[in-house]
């Protein structure tokens, strides 16, 4: 384990108000009150790691303790956050140091086979062995040219609320449909405050966050969270429509709140932050590049416990390979492992036979949600064929999931 040149303690709770001061200093914002009672909520100081010198905080790495989905199941995980170093004290180790102990105290826990996190810059993190396993559209475009289908039932209503008053009808449509998304994370009444919680210095001159419920025959079964601004073009209306978080159950509530999205009242343009690479807005829309849509990276994960990780998911096929895997920093994950599994579920054992691939445990993060091809890490390099026909053998299991 690198050393660092400053001592690491474990912070108290009552140490969150200088941890978020070093946040604030790390990501160019300012010091918030009504923020900083927000985070305070979900601060898990036991998780945490802090590099003092002398007095002053200097480094931080967190964790909040979340389960995640995966393909065909959900799997506790490290959810890796509040990685920030005082400008002062740049490249002399913590980072690196704090990082990797981080991991090693993950894997030493033995409770969470994966690490995942939200990169602010890609580069970072993939020395640590996180893999960049989901991407995201950004969605910013003008409304007024697209079109969506008319509705193929008139069953459902839409409705307008206060989310916070939703709270209950929110968590059990997400945590239904959670179930078929790899990539969400479980929240629990904590988090659902934490989701829901309308900082004024986060609207960016935005109207307080509102809830669009779609109500069916048998109650919600979709919402979507936005909130909208006003602008002017002269006389004319120009208002933007922010929406942070769109979920549905089926097809009719999906087309039923994006049609109100998309054509509210003195507005004209929309942006959406997080829509998934294959979202389907893409499909409805009438001139899908007017969506202005812009790729970027989502979730990192990092396999801290091999075995636990591959055996913890299902595979769209059945599937038996062996893989030989290169971990530098957590040696109980190097050698080859033999995966046999299927829908049903999977085992995942060291063993001696010849590997048919290689690749190292960030190619296996990439892989792990489903969202990257084999064939297209196995192009790049990234994974190495040892038997030929192998990728092609598993590539469309890794597409289907």
């Amino acid at each position: 384990m690198t050393e660092l040149p400053l001592p690491v303690v474990v912070p108290r709770a009552e140490d969150f108000d200088e941890i978020a001061r070093l946040l604030a200093l790390a990501f160019h914002g300012g010091f918030d009150p009504e923020l900083v009672e927000v985070d305070r909520g979900i601060f898990e100081p036991e998780r945490s790691l802090l590099v003092r010198d002398g007095a002053t905080t200097v480094a931080h790495v967190g964790a909040f303790t979340r389960d995640l989905s995966v393909p065909g199941a959900s799997v506790p995980a490290a959810h890796v956050t509040m990685v920030s170093v005082a400008p002062t004290h740049r490249r002399r180790g913590l980072l690196t140091g704090l990082m990797r102990r981080q991991l090693r105290e993950v894997r030493d826990a033995g409770r969470e086979p994966v690490a995942v996190l939200w990169a602010s810059e890609g580069r970072i993190y993939p020395r640590f062995g996180y893999g960049l396993a989901a991407q995201r559209l950004i969605v910013r475009c003008q409304t007024t040219e697209l079109r969506l289908p008319e509705p193929t039932s008139a069953a459902g209503t839409l409705r307008l609320d206060e989310p916070a008053a939703r709270q209950g009808e929110l968590a059990r449509l997400y945590d239904r449909v959670r179930a078929d998304r790899p990539g969400w994370s479980y929240r629990d009444e904590r988090w659902w405050g934490y989701v829901l919680a309308d900082v004024k210095a986060l609207r960016g001159g935005a109207t307080e966050r509102r809830v669009l419920l779609h109500e069916g025959p048998d109650g919600v079964d979709g919402y979507a969270l936005f909130r909208t601004k006003e602008e002017w073009d002269g006389g004319s209306p120009k208002g933007e429509v922010r929406v942070d978080e769109v979920v549905a159950a089926n097809p009719a509530a999906y087309l039923a709140l994006w049609r109100l999205l998309l054509s509210i009242d003195l507005t004209r343009q929309l942006s959406f932050g997080t829509a998934a690479v294959d979202e389907p807005l893409l499909w409805l829309v009438n001139e899908p590049r007017r969506l202005g849509a812009q790729l970027a990276d989502a979730l990192w994960v990092r396999v801290v416990d091999v075995p636990a990780a591959l055996a913890a998911r299902r595979y769209a096929t059945d599937i038996d390979v062996v893989i030989e895997v290169s971990d530098d920093l957590l040696p109980e994950n190097a050698g080859r492992w033999r995966l046999v599994g299927g829908p049903s579920g999977a085992t995942c054992t060291a063993t001696d036979a010849p590997a048919q691939l290689a690749c190292d445990v960030r190619s296996l993060g990439e892989l792990y949600l489903g969202g990257t091809g084999l064939g297209a890490l196995a192009a790049a390099g990234r994974v190495g064929e040892l038997v030929p026909g192998t990728c092609l053998l598993y590539t469309s299991d890794a597409a289907d999931d």
